[in-house]
């Protein structure tokens, strides 16, 4: 069977792992209940190397391809804290991507290596109050005034937004172009007229936050522009693939271990005179998801495979057949992994239902992959018109 792990994947997997076993697991509870975790804990990834396998030397990174970042995000979920490895991931592989492919030697060492190391923590702003999956829709605007640019508008659903101390975001510089005016900017959190909003109350991943973000008058230099102007949706095109892939490399991990407890769970309860698991309704309900899992895997793979071949070994962009496979692994992920949450819960019959079981927080965390990203929705809407539909 094919197998794209080296020896030195393996060895930064086991990083991942006892970084999140001791690290994050001991504490989840805690910091699910307060609603946030310590910001160190980018540090501590940082200078394990975890936050930058994936990137060139060049930027703070390891030089590793992509499949480290698959294996850090196959790990993490080991912490039992969904809301913190969607932090660490927006670090890692959707605020700062871009500023790889874009950024000048000079962003790169204000913004990227310090990502990369921990020492500043990145958010990505794009979606708006009247703009979510529409992205062409958003009114963030930002108008040049001799050699700066000012900024007016205001983002939402912002993770790691209330702690970032900056956001690579989205604005509009030409709106009578629609999406084609749109510009990428690095934007300092710690500039006038910058502020953190409220933040808002989600149903899951509770112990990362998400914030509403207002910028009034927001003055930054024409050097924090991130690439060329207009430019920003056709970038942004290219950034969401990564977001779109390392949340559905998470999030069928995550089924696994929800699996995993729960055969575990099933093996002790006992009702009716034996365990649970070994009802022959359970057994085979057990087998279709083991299967299930199986095949997204594989399918997940392909696509991890054709977006390691287009940006790593090819040095390109991501190619049209790889943003299709990636919009259908996304919408398979978030479908699947959504439908074993629900079967281990049922499973654990009325502890399903109480706190104090893993199974309903993971329950509760996993619905977001089918919106995060790009609903089901959206995501099926784009693929038609891929294919020409």
């Amino acid at each position: 069977m094919w197998n794209p792990y080296s020896e030195e994947h393996e060895h930064f997997r086991k990083t991942v792992r006892q970084f999140a076993e001791k690290e994050i697991a001991p504490y989840s509870d805690e910091w699910e209940k307060a609603k946030y975790f310590p910001d160190e804990l980018f540090k501590k990834a940082g200078q394990l190397g975890i936050l930058g396998a994936h990137y060139p030397e060049a930027c703070g990174g390891s030089g590793g391809d992509y499949w480290f970042s698959v294996a850090k995000a196959q790990e993490l979920p080991r912490g039992r804290s969904a809301g913190v490895t969607m932090a660490l991931l927006v670090q890692t592989d959707m605020a700062t991507p871009v500023i790889a492919d874009l950024g000048t030697p000079e962003q790169i060492d204000e913004f990227l290596k310090p990502a990369l190391s921990g020492d500043r923590i990145a958010a990505i702003g794009v979606s708006e109050p009247g703009a979510g999956s529409d992205v062409a829709g958003i009114r963030t605007a930002a108008r040049r005034d001799g050699g700066d640019y000012v900024l007016n508008g205001q983002k939402t659903f912002i993770t790691n937004g209330a702690r970032a101390s900056f956001v690579t975001l989205l604005a509009k510089t030409n709106p009578e172009t629609g999406s084609h005016g749109c510009t990428f900017f690095l934007v300092p959190t710690d500039v006038k007229g910058f502020k953190v909003g409220k933040r808002l109350e989600k149903i899951g991943n509770h112990s990362s936050d998400t914030a509403e973000l207002w910028l009034e008058d927001v003055r930054i230099p024409e050097r924090y522009r991130l690439g060329e102007e207009d430019m920003g949706f056709m970038y942004l095109m290219q950034n969401f693939q990564a977001e779109r892939l390392i949340g559905a490399v998470s999030g069928i991990a995550g089924a696994r271990y929800a699996i995993e407890f729960s055969r575990q769970y099933g093996e002790q309860r006992v009702a009716f005179g034996k365990p649970i698991i070994k009802r022959e309704v359970w057994q085979h309900k057990f087998v279709n998801m083991y299967t299930k899992v199986e095949m997204a895997q594989a399918f997940v793979d392909k696509c991890v495979d054709a977006y390691n071949t287009d940006k790593y070994e090819q040095k390109g962009n991501v190619s049209m057949e790889t943003v299709k496979l990636i919009s259908m692994a996304k919408i398979v992920a978030g479908e699947l992994v959504a439908e074993v949450m629900d079967t281990c819960l049922q499973f654990h019959g009325g502890w399903g239902y109480i706190e104090e079981y893993p199974i309903a927080r993971a329950w509760r965390d996993a619905r977001l992959l089918k919106i995060g990203g790009g609903t089901s929705e959206t995501m099926t809407y784009y693929l038609a018109k891929l294919m020409g539909l």
